[in-house]
Order: C-alpha cells, then sequence, then structure tokens
C-alpha cells in the first residue's frame, strides 16, 4: 500500500503543501507464489515529437512484456525523465498516451500498477500534471512528489518498504546537454522537508527489505557521474539504516554498484544508451560490479524479486539476454 508523504508546492512557490491521499493496495497473496517481483525502468520518456517514442522505447517495452510473462512482475518502478525532453503540460497532455500507454501495451503489462517518480526531464514541464495523470489512468501511481510503498512477501511475514523520492526538489534541476551539475533545490525549506520525511521513515523502518528510489544517482561511472549532494545528504542515511539498495536513472546504461553493504542499481537505459565510463575513477575502488551500454542491445532494465530470505537483481536487454545477477540479504534487525 501507498501512505502519501509530504506534497511539495510546484517549484516556483516558496510554500509547501501538505496533502492526503487514498491508502493503495497490491495484494500479492492471491498469486500463489513466495516471492514480491518489479520491474525497474529509468529514462524512458520517448520523444517531444512524432513518433513520440525511440526504438530503444519501443524495443525495451517489448521485453519488458516478455519478461513480465516469463519471470514474473507485480508492478513497475518509473525511476524518472518518464517524458523527455520536457515533461508534460497538462493532465490529459497527449504524451501520455503516444509515450506511455499505447508503447507497454502487451498482455502482462495491462494490469500492472506503476509507480512513479520525478527525473529532471519532467521537472522542465508540469509534474503536478504527472500526479494528477493518476486519476485518470488505471495503472499510473504518482501520488506525491515523495511517498512509501509497504508490501508484504506472500506466504510469509517478511516486508518490502520503497520510500520514492524527488532528487530533483532534493539537489536542484541540471542540464543534460551542458554536463551540468544539480544546482541546488529551488526551496531550501522544501529540501530540507524532504529530508526530514526521509530520515523520519528510514528511522521508523522495521522492513525486511529497505528500498529508496529516486532519479539521480549517488554513485555511478556514467556521464552524470556521482551526484554530490545525494553524497552528502542521502548516502549517511543510506548507511546508518541499512537500506538494501538505492535505485536510479538518470545515467543512461545499466549499472550495479556495491559499497558498503548498500546495493546501488542504476537503470536508464529505457530509450536512450551512453557508453561513457568518464567518472569511472570518481566511485570507490572495486565497488564498481557491472556496467552495459551497447547500442545494439536496444536498451535494457532491470528485474528484481524479493524472497523471505533476500533479493535478487537481474539486469536484461531489450533483445532478451540476462547480463547479469546479484543477491542483497535481508536486513539485519534494525
Amino acid at each position: 500500500m501507498v501512505r502519501g508523504g509530504l506534497q511539495l508546492a510546484v517549484l516556483l512557490s516558496a510554500l509547501p503543501m501538505m496533502l492526503c491521499f487514498p491508502k493503495l493496495s497490491l495484494d500479492l497473496d492471491h498469486r500463489n507464489r513466495s516471492s514480491i517481483r518489479f520491474l525497474a525502468l529509468g529514462d524512458w520518456g520517448g520523444l517531444p515529437y512524432p513518433p513520440y517514442l525511440t526504438p530503444i522505447e519501443k524495443a525495451t517495452a517489448r521485453e519488458m512484456g516478455r519478461v513480465a510473462e516469463s519471470m514474473g512482475a507485480d508492478f513497475v518502478l518509473a525511476l524518472g525523465d518518464n517524458f523527455y525532453y520536457s515533461g508534460v503540460h497538462s493532465a490529459h497532455d497527449k504524451r501520455f498516451k503516444e509515450t506511455f500507454e499505447h508503447v507497454f501495451t502487451a498482455d502482462s503489462l495491462e494490469d500492472l500498477p506503476w509507480y512513479v517518480l520525478a527525473g529532471n526531464h519532467d521537472h522542465s514541464g508540469n509534474v503536478s500534471a504527472q500526479i494528477a495523470y493518476s486519476k485518470l489512468s488505471k495503472r499510473w501511481n504518482f501520488p506525491s512528489y515523495f511517498y512509501d510503498l509497504h508490501f508484504r512477501v506472500p506466504g510469509s511475514n517478511a516486508t518490502l518498504t520503497v520510500l520514492m523520492l524527488d532528487t530533483v526538489l532534493l539537489c536542484g534541476n541540471s542540464d543534460d546537454f551542458s554536463d551540468e551539475r544539480p544546482r541546488g533545490p529551488l526551496s531550501a525549506a522544501g529540501a530540507a522537508r524532504q529530508l526530514q520525511w526521509l530520515s523520519e521513515q528510514l528511522e521508523g523502518s522495521r522492513a525486511d527489505f529497505l528500498l529508496v528510489a529516486g532519479h539521480y544517482p549517488v554513485w555511478s561511472v556514467a556521464e552524470h557521474g556521482p551526484t554530490h549532494c545525494l553524497l552528502d545528504k542521502l548516502r549517511p542515511l543510506l548507511l546508518k539504516h541499512k537500506v538494501t539498495a538505492y535505485l536510479c536513472g538518470h545515467d543512461h546504461n545499466l549499472q550495479y554498484i556495491q559499497e558498503s553493504g548498500v546495493g546501488y542499481v542504476i537503470s536508464g537505459a529505457g530509450n536512450f544508451l551512453e557508453h561513457s565510463l568518464k567518472h569511472k575513477g570518481d566511485i570507490p575502488e572495486d565497488s564498481l560490479k557491472f556496467f552495459y551500454a551497447e547500442h545494439s542491445s536496444l536498451g535494457g532494465f532491470a528485474h528484481v524479486e524479493v524472497t523471505r530470505q533476500e533479493m535478487a537483481v537481474t539486469f536484461i536487454t531489450a533483445m532478451g539476454k540476462s547480463l547479469y545477477r546479484t543477491t542483497l540479504p535481508r536486513r539485519s534487525a534494525p
């Protein structure tokens, strides 16, 4: 289920708003198995002109359908940059149909809920319109700029919590084309409120598997590299509270980094591919376990399975090849 967190005011306003959202539930017990399975996809947001998608997005959507059918999936985590290059204008923007509804059309994806967060390109448009679209779509779930998800592993007492962040409100927007780093939050007070919310959620969590998701990476070897704002503000919380993994996009490739007991899953290959390793020297030695950005693969995504004992992450190309698999243990008692 989802418990609504704070929603910040639109970016041009300095005043935060507190919004209440109904609880959403995802009953997994009826599926007669003993795990939670989901797909993690970032930077999948098509094009702002016809045909409103790229060959990579189309191929990735097709393979996601096949994987959801063969390996199972209960939901999708959409990790930002949902609509290139400048987000959407309103909840009735045609991009929702042309880049989302008419692309992810496999039968196995039709009834899957998508849990959505915003990226820097979404913040170039109207993020509140993406939130409002939740009322118009049976599978688009974006209740607030940041919010929490809670699940129980079927047939057990093991639990999974996912904390969905808005790293643009936390760190500021950036210009991909000039390789600009986040410029700092538009509202320092709003960023502080989100960070306080996150700290309280982590402090109170007794989840057996605790995930945090955002758009910007904490660590990355690729075109944007580590996000210094998140290294300063987020990483200490991840370590302190023994977070299982941080999932993100922003860099247009697939990466897995393991550092100080936390897994960093970068799944940003849903629409473009960038084979940059320019920041390989900027992450801790031996922490990079996997990197992939071959254009011939036509993109990719991550499949995650959570059992009562462990969480398995598998990176898969749009051509159907499983590239890398790793497992993360159940958390020790907080």
